[in-house]
């Protein structure tokens, strides 16, 4: 391939490792998710609410970095199944209000062991490297 072409090379691309990465990443959560029928998305919708409780619409987005029109046919779901509550806040009629139910809660304890079966199964990272490439991760998000 021509030199002017170097940059359209696979292998010269940062986005297709992080892509391939994630994506085996979030098919490694299934055989654990599945059972509980959630998706890797709701359940990181979930971990969000175990830890606030409650939290706006535009709030929950910006920290999973999902926009509306994936959020919200996610909660509208997960309500129908009694894990959360939807409700327009009483200042702002515009913002929606999602709070975790007690259902929602009692979903955290068949979770609590995900993240440490996955530690163990899926990295060959050592605990220094699984730390900068976190940080290195989330720098790249902020930017």
């Amino acid at each position: 391939m021509a030199k002017k072409y170097e940059q359209l090379l696979l292998k010269n691309q940062l986005c297709f490792p992080l892509y391939a990465c994630s994506r085996k990443i979030v098919s490694s959560y299934t055989p654990y998710l599945k059972p509980l029928g959630l998706t890797y998305t709701q359940y990181v919708v979930f971990m969000v609410l175990w830890e606030q409780e409650s939290v706006n619409v535009g709030q929950l987005g910006s920290i999973l970095h999902l926009d509306a029109g994936t959020l919200t046919p996610l909660l509208k779901k997960l309500e129908k199944e009694g894990y959360v509550t939807r409700e327009r806040s009483k200042e702002d009629e515009r913002i929606t209000i999602v709070s975790i139910t007690e259902k929602g809660m009692d979903l955290k304890e068949k979770c609590k062991d995900i993240p440490l079966k996955l530690a163990q199964s899926s990295t060959s990272l050592s605990e220094e490297e699984s730390k900068q490439l976190y940080h290195l991760l989330y720098k790249f998000l902020e930017n």
